[in-house]
């Protein structure tokens, strides 16, 4: 016997989110599959916080940081990231796309596998040039860079130092403020 996953791409993601049947539910779409997001934990949810503002201080106008809000990377991917440094305008008709991100960065504890596996994957497919995950469970800043084929190249672990986005080579953060 086959079983058979049911695939939902952006637009019938959008008409269920529309009936009220997730409205309960904290979810995003991945790869055509509905996943749940993982709750926060006050680290996480700080971190969260102070980054995003980190980053509208250092940037000022110049990008809109969006904090677990959706982007829509493709067909069938509609991830909701901790952090996305995307252009400025407005997205009253539709969410920012991967043309519009500068910088994805996601807090991982219980979704280290899913943010390490399929979101890094689904954001390199898309052409996401930088993605950083703060491994919270090991104090370690992943680096992900240089989308190719499906995949990134270029993998760096960080545990202290400085990083600055790709996008904005002027501006440094502590590494360690991404991590605790």
């Amino acid at each position: 016997m086959t079983i058979t996953i049911t695939r939902w791409n952006v637009q019938e993601y959008h008409t269920i989110i529309n009936t009220g049947l997730l409205v309960e539910r904290r979810v995003e779409l991945l790869k055509g599959l509905i996943v749940e997001i993982s709750p926060e934990s006050p680290l996480h949810a700080d971190l969260n916080r102070t980054i995003g503002e980190q980053f509208r201080i250092l940037l000022g106008a110049t990008v809109q940081v969006s904090e677990g809000k959706p982007i829509t990377i493709s067909n069938s991917s509609e991830p909701e990231p901790d952090i996305a440094l995307v252009k400025p305008g407005s997205y009253r008709q539709s969410h920012p796309t991967a043309a519009d991100v500068y910088l994805i960065i996601e807090f991982a504890n219980i979704s280290l596998e899913k943010d390490t596996q399929d979101k890094r994957l689904a954001y390199a497919e898309a052409g996401i040039e930088d993605y950083w995950v703060a491994n919270l469970r090991a104090q370690q800043l992943i680096i992900y860079r240089n989308p190719l084929n499906g995949d990134y190249q270029f993998q760096q672990l960080l545990t202290s130092g400085i990083i600055s986005p790709l996008a904005f080579p002027h501006i440094t953060l502590e590494v360690s403020s991404l991590l605790f």
